[in-house]
C-alpha cells in the first residue's frame, strides 16, 4: 500500500467541508417576514458580505494553486512522501477551482453589462 497518498474519502470530505464553508455565510442572512421583522425571532444576525465572500474565494483559489505548484516542484525534485497521484489531485483541484472562479467572473461581468445597458 502506498503511504502519503490521499484517500478518495479524504478528498470527498475536504470537498464537503469547503462546500459547507461556502454555504455557512448564506445561512447567516436573516429572512424578513411580511410584517418587516426578521424571521429568526429578532436575533441580531450578521449579513453575508458579498465582497468578503468573493475575496475569500479568490484567496482560496490562490492558495490551491500555490499548494499544487509546491507539490509538483517537490515531486520533480524527488522528495519522499510526494507521489504522482497526490500531485495530480492537487493540480486538478487547482484547475477546477480556477475554472469555477473564471465562470463566476464571467457571470458577474455579464450581469454588470446587462445592468449598464438597461434604459433609465
Amino acid at each position: 500500500m502506498i503511504t502519503g497518498r490521499p484517500d478518495i474519502n479524504q478528498v470527498l470530505s475536504q470537498m464537503r467541508e469547503m462546500q459547507s464553508q461556502v454555504r455557512a455565510p448564506n445561512s447567516a442572512v436573516p429572512t424578513v417576514t411580511k410584517n418587516g421583522g426578521e424571521g429568526d425571532g429578532g436575533q441580531a444576525v450578521e449579513r453575508a458580505d458579498f465582497a468578503e465572500m468573493l475575496k475569500n474565494a479568490v484567496n482560496n483559489v490562490n492558495t490551491l494553486q500555490k499548494e499544487s505548484t509546491q507539490l509538483a516542484q517537490s515531486y520533480e525534485r524527488g522528495d519522499e512522501g510526494v507521489d504522482l497521484p497526490q500531485v495530480m489531485i492537487g493540480l486538478q483541484k487547482s484547475s477546477v477551482s480556477f475554472e469555477a472562479m473564471t465562470q463566476v467572473r464571467n457571470k458577474l461581468v455579464d450581469a454588470y453589462e446587462k445592468i449598464m445597458n438597461m434604459p433609465i
